[in-house]
């Protein structure tokens, strides 16, 4: 297998994910990321690399080189760094024949609020937040550049490393009590299955949407009910929405809606390895225990 090289724009929670699985199925890859601290040299999964320094405008002029030689390009930035990327490196995309792949990690809050009802890849993008419409703007922005784009919609990310779970533990756990409040998540193994399996498609059409998110949407309350249960705990108590200060939660629960995952389980032929948050926090509880 011919060497990918793969620049990384951001190196949390999915992209760490997604090259644990490059390593399982044995890809063989040069990987390049960024930091917001100092351009350093760091180590993962026994595969060293280089993070180069990125903050918006104010960036390491390396990373040009290094996004010319990329053969997939993952963005995986908060949305308040996608400016500074899109507006900085655009014209390198564009010239870089190389590039086979360029993956941006959206999300489901490009939806807006649908009162608990279905959307798909076909709904139209109407988001309420601030967070969704930076999401939004960046996918428009990227569709209009000449590079090979897929869009991945994330739904609401958990993982062995930020879940309910520590949220319990932390004691800072908030349950709203809200009529037809529903949201859809996914762990971050989907997550990276999905990436891998959007590397070895033959023909990718561009600007391709992907909505990312289990079997089951449903309340957060229920989700918490059951993490506390697996904990042999109470429940938190409710409050209402009226009550709750943090900007981010208010934007949550005012979405509400069930995300499709249709299309990728067609498209990919893919079965979730946690079809509901059931599995997916067992798996997470056995291993935090």
């Amino acid at each position: 297998m011919k060497k990918i090289n793969i620049f990384c724009f951001g190196f949390g929670q999915v992209a760490k994910s997604f090259v644990k699985k490059l390593c399982f199925e044995n890809y063989s890859f040069n990987l390049v990321t960024t930091t917001r601290q100092s351009t350093c040299e760091k180590e993962f999964e026994n595969i060293k690399y280089k993070c180069f320094k990125f903050d918006g405008d104010i960036f390491d002029e390396n990373i040009i080189e290094k996004i010319k030689k990329a053969t997939h390009i993952l963005v995986s930035t908060p949305p308040q760094a996608e400016d500074g990327i899109i507006k900085n490196f655009s014209k390198y995309f564009e010239n870089n024949y190389s590039l086979k792949w360029f993956g941006y990690l959206s999300s489901t809050g490009v939806y807006g609020n649908h009162n608990g009802k279905w959307v798909n890849e076909g709904t139209i993008a109407d988001p309420t937040s601030e967070r969704g419409k930076k999401r939004l703007e960046a996918e428009v922005k990227l569709k209009n550049l000449n590079i090979p784009l897929i869009i991945f919609r994330l739904s609401g990310i958990y993982s062995n490393e930020d879940n309910v779970f520590n949220r319990i533990k932390k004691n800072n756990m908030k349950i709203v009590e809200m009529e037809n409040q529903i949201f859809s998540r996914i762990h971050v193994d989907d997550i990276a299955n999905i990436l891998y399996l959007s590397l070895k498609l033959k023909k990718i059409n561009k600007g391709e949407i992907f909505n990312l998110s289990d079997n089951y949407p449903c309340s957060y309350k229920e989700v918490v009910e059951y993490a506390c249960k697996l904990l042999k705990i109470s429940s938190p108590k409710t409050i209402l929405f009226n009550e709750l200060e943090d900007g981010r939660l208010k934007d949550f629960y005012r979405d509400s809606k069930k995300v499709s995952n249709k299309k990728i389980k067609e498209y990919f032929k893919y079965k979730l390895k946690y079809p509901t948050y059931v599995e997916g926090l067992r798996q997470v509880k056995n291993h935090i225990v």
